[in-house]
């Protein structure tokens, strides 16, 4: 078991590694922020326009760290970041339970931000350069279940700990949980005497950035802003639907349980009918799910909701990210980074868009509206790009 787990040279440590860094920089540092966040708007230990800054402000983190990523050329400096990734999600989670002091909730969502960035796209390339295949596509599709597996487990911790404590003994808790699983991944990611360096000193290539890479770009600009305001909303938003108050959370968990298939079929479909073609007809589906809480108050509908998020955003994160490998070829670092720099601007945007419009109406619907129509903008222009330039990925 042993062997299984810490080997450095197997693919299962290494996919198993990503999963648990997914979950310590997705679930733990990231969402665990989405699950406990009508707790605390109810508890009144933060105002409604606060909490939009504190997400916005995580992902500026994200943001900074993505950036950064383009440019990281040494491996051993990517593992370094990594590594220091791992820590700072956990550091930052134990502050949110340790004090209600907003300046220091500010740094921590800040820097857990970029720690998360460390985790999901250098963490990314590190595990697809590590894995041993030659198509490595369905290995990712596995190892992007963790976004799934993350978002539920630490859902699931997070409730059961509240309704017994508090939703500060809850941060407590995740802190100690991250802590604990970290050592996995800080071990079999990290270097090994008889690995070789595939990436020692290239140069940044910008030949990858062809027209078509760069619109995908800017379809993944949209989803991020697709993304944001369900992944830190969507349980506040189906509290606020009368009758609904109390599903909100298990929508959050069937966000999650949806979300650990996802990538696998995703993967597999994108194999069949090429990985354009399945993220637009995601991103679309996405569209669906995002205008169903202002539509309706019917309870199936919108724990329907929860789950085409769950099964969209996960998939199209692994499929953004894994065709973003494919045409990076030796680069996958600097265009993964570009790709969640996009992502990420649209993430710092919309949570502030959202909370305005939120107070200025007093629902969620005109923030659900607008974010609809970016996603369907990104979708339909992805699709003509795809015509125009005779696309076959």
């Amino acid at each position: 078991m042993k062997d299984f787990i810490f080997n450095k040279n197997t693919n299962s440590s290494v996919i198993i590694a990503g999963i648990i860094s997914l979950f310590i920089g997705v679930g733990v540092a990231r969402f665990s922020y989405t699950s406990l966040l009508p707790y605390m708007l109810e508890d009144n230990a933060l105002s409604l326009n606060f909490s939009g800054i504190l997400a916005s402000i995580n992902y500026v983190g994200y943001l900074s760290g993505a950036i950064l990523a383009i440019f990281i050329k040494d491996f051993n400096l990517k593992i370094k970041l990594f590594r220091l990734g791992l820590f700072l999600c956990v550091l930052t989670t134990l502050i949110l339970g340790t004090t209600t002091n907003e300046i220091l909730w500010l740094v921590s969502r800040i820097v857990a931000g970029f720690g998360s960035a460390m985790l999901l796209v250098v963490g990314a390339a590190i595990v697809m350069m590590r894995l041993k295949f030659d198509d490595k596509t369905k290995a990712m599709g596995i190892y992007f279940t963790g976004i799934g597996i993350a978002l539920s487990s630490s859902d699931l911790v997070s409730r059961f700990i509240v309704n017994i404590y508090s939703w500060e003994m809850s941060w407590i808790v995740l802190t100690l949980l991250g802590a604990f699983v970290l050592i996995q991944p800080y071990y079999v990611l990290g270097l090994d005497k008889n690995y070789k360096k595939p990436e020692g000193k290239q140069k940044l290539d910008t030949s990858v950035f062809t027209p078509f890479v760069l619109i995908l770009i800017f379809a993944y600009f949209t989803e991020g802003v697709g993304f944001v305001i369900q992944g830190t909303f969507l349980p506040a938003i189906i509290k606020t639907l009368p009758g609904l108050e109390e599903y909100s959370g298990l929508t959050w968990l069937l966000v999650g349980l949806a979300g650990i298939p996802a990538s696998i079929i995703w993967m597999r479909l994108a194999f069949k009918h090429g990985s354009v073609n399945m993220i637009i007809i995601a991103m679309l589906i996405q569209v669906v799910g995002i205008m169903i809480p202002t539509l309706t108050t019917n309870i199936y509908l919108n724990l329907f909701c929860g789950i085409l998020y769950g099964i969209t955003f996960i998939g199209l994160v692994a499929l953004f990210m894994n065709l973003g490998g494919k045409l990076a070829g030796n680069h996958p670092v600097m265009l993964m980074g570009s790709l969640t720099t996009a992502y990420g601007i649209g993430q710092v945007a919309a949570p502030l868009y959202a909370v305005k419009f939120t107070t200025i109406t007093g629902n969620y619907d005109l923030a659900l509206y607008v974010t609809a129509i970016i996603v369907l903008v990104g979708a339909l222009t992805l699709l003509f790009t795809k015509q125009f330039f005779r696309i076959n990925y």
